[in-house]
């Protein structure tokens, strides 16, 4: 209480006090004296109202507001000295009162299903207080998505791993959505975020992450409106480490995959392969492995390519691309077709025996040397350049126009 306000109670008090004594003594006769003296009895004058006025969204008894409100408290001819939004269990709302006191807003969005009371207290210029109080509750949960997230959590990956997070529902609000992820590096690196359509979110640094850089991945997707009616249930930390450098080459006019290791890029082993035939070029461009297989079937129809071949044990498999890009093994061909000629059907294949156990086959020392988010840069003198959003294969953007693709940069 203001020093202004505990001296009128102290007199107030007083006042009552003798005003209870005189009654007592006169038994409610009249004073003697002048006619304008007040009659015993007559209670203290009231204290005057505070001019400050209080309003408050969402409305008292508001039902299915949403997480982000609007919720917000002001304040006219006054200032908010407190206002406690809370759940039944008693549970505080952080908010912040303006600076000017003129308004009061919570410090993010509210828990969905949730019932709350507002209690505000504002002040005028005299210190006289006015206080509201109000109750609503936020919608309950409705729709959900998730995001389902590469790499792993713990994993070791090769400098070429972006994060890549692919949601279980349309994005419509993805500003909102970017803005619930937070993705940092040690050492610290600037990492930047592009769109793919409206599903799929990935991150990047401009080059290729340095060797031993320690990469965290917050999802604060709890509640945070995606989409009408579609609400986001993680709140969840990756974090995982870039491994050893190992960027290869494959030169597909030369038939050879150098395979390069540590910052320098230092070439540790030169293997033969044959790429895809003139019909069936293998893509160009920057292709990251994203996935590892010892054995895998390749059927033909799942690409698009009818009845062309389905081989069931295809060894020493690495994905690169989504529509069936691969590096693996190959048993059935002519050994001599790898150092000399493109004879496949778009992967790059090298010489492997069957069954996927052999490690000392071209095919199977790279399976045993290579990690996912190894970079290969496949290079030729025909074929398409990979689509950045085919794979994990981001890199293929210029970083200006991939920076261009976050929802915060508009």
């Amino acid at each position: 209480m203001r020093p202004r306000q505990r001296v009128w109670a102290r007199r107030a008090a007083a006042l009552g006090l003798c005003l209870a004594v005189v009654t007592g003594c006169s038994g409610g006769s009249a004073p003697s004296g002048g006619g304008d003296a007040a009659p015993p009895g007559r209670a203290a004058p009231p204290q005057p109202a505070s001019r400050a006025a209080i309003s408050a969204l969402p409305a008292d008894g508001a039902q299915d507001v949403l997480p982000d409100g609007p919720v917000r408290v002001t304040a006219a001819q006054g200032r908010l000295v407190s206002v406690r939004l809370a759940d039944a269990k008693g549970t505080e709302v952080a908010g912040t009162i303006s600076q000017d006191g003129a308004s009061w807003t919570p410090d993010g969005p509210l828990p969905l299903g949730t019932a709350y009371t507002l209690d505000a207290v504002a002040e005028d210029e005299q210190g006289q207080k006015a206080a509201q109080h109000s109750a609503f509750s936020t919608v309950a949960r409705a729709h959900t998505f998730v995001a389902f997230f590469t790499p792993e959590d713990g994993s070791t990956v090769g400098v070429g791993m972006p994060v890549s997070l692919r949601f279980s529902r349309p994005i419509t609000d993805r500003a909102a959505v970017e803005r619930a992820v937070a993705v940092t590096a040690e050492p610290a690196v600037e990492v930047a975020a592009h769109w793919f359509g409206n599903q799929r979110l990935d991150f990047r640094p401009k080059a290729y992450w340095a060797a031993g850089t320690k990469v965290s991945v917050a999802l604060r997707l709890k509640d945070v409106q995606g989409a009408p009616g579609e609400f986001g249930t993680q709140s969840k930390d990756i974090r995982f480490t870039i491994g050893r450098a190992q960027v290869s080459t494959a030169d597909l006019d030369a038939h050879t995959l150098t395979v390069r290791q540590g910052a320098g890029g230092k070439a540790v082993r030169v293997l033969k392969v044959s790429g895809g035939d003139p019909k069936h070029t293998t893509y160009r461009g920057v292709l990251v492995v994203s996935e590892k297989y010892k054995v895998t079937r390749m059927n033909s129809q799942t690409v698009g390519m009818g009845d062309e071949y389905d081989i069931k044990d295809v060894p020493h498999a690495m994905r690169l691309t989504n529509s069936g890009t691969f590096i693996h093994g190959n048993y059935w061909a002519d050994p001599g077709v790898f150092g000399t000629a493109n004879t496949s059907h778009g992967c790059i294949g090298l010489a492997d025996a069957k069954g996927g156990a052999s490690k000392d086959s071209p095919a199977g020392w790279l399976f045993e040397h290579t990690i996912p988010g190894d970079v290969i840069e496949v290079k030729a003198s025909a074929g398409d350049y990979v689509p950045p959003s085919n794979g994990l294969n981001g890199w293929n953007l210029p970083w200006e126009q991939w920076r261009a693709g976050s929802a915060l940069e508009h």
